[in-house]
């Protein structure tokens, strides 16, 4: 494997993705597995490049990527989170365009939790006055 040049973390919902950028030709490996075999649905293989294709970047580095927790939709925006900021430790200059698209802001958005004596998050047993 070529020498390792930068590292990142993202997080999105329950996901994190840590991010290993490598000198390469564009391929990106995720869990083992290719991009597009890991991330069937194109929109979430999109997600994880965006990074790359605002940069300029796309063939100029090799990317190992190590996911866990979430579903397939917070895994990509981890793994976007991720790619950005090691875009921003491999070469400053990436960190003005990352932020204007707001790649650098982690996605606060959770579930909200259940709570007690309801059904769900929101959700109210129905009430009856007699």
């Amino acid at each position: 494997m070529a020498e390792q040049l930068a590292c990142g973390t993202g997080r999105r919902k329950t996901s994190v993705a840590r991010v290993y950028l490598n000198q390469g030709a564009g391929r990106i490996t995720v869990n083992g597995r290719e991009l597009a075999e890991y991330f069937p649905n194109r929109v979430h293989a999109y997600i994880c490049q965006q990074p790359l294709a605002v940069t300029d970047s796309a063939e100029k580095y090799d990317i190992v990527v190590t996911v866990t927790g979430g579903g397939l939709s917070g895994q990509a925006g981890a793994i976007r989170h991720g790619v950005s900021r090691a875009l921003v430790t491999a070469d400053e200059t990436n960190s003005s365009t990352l932020k204007a698209n707001g790649f650098l802001t982690r996605d606060p958005r959770m579930v909200e939790r259940k709570k007690y004596g309801q059904p769900g998050a929101r959700k109210k047993f129905q009430f009856s006055k007699r």
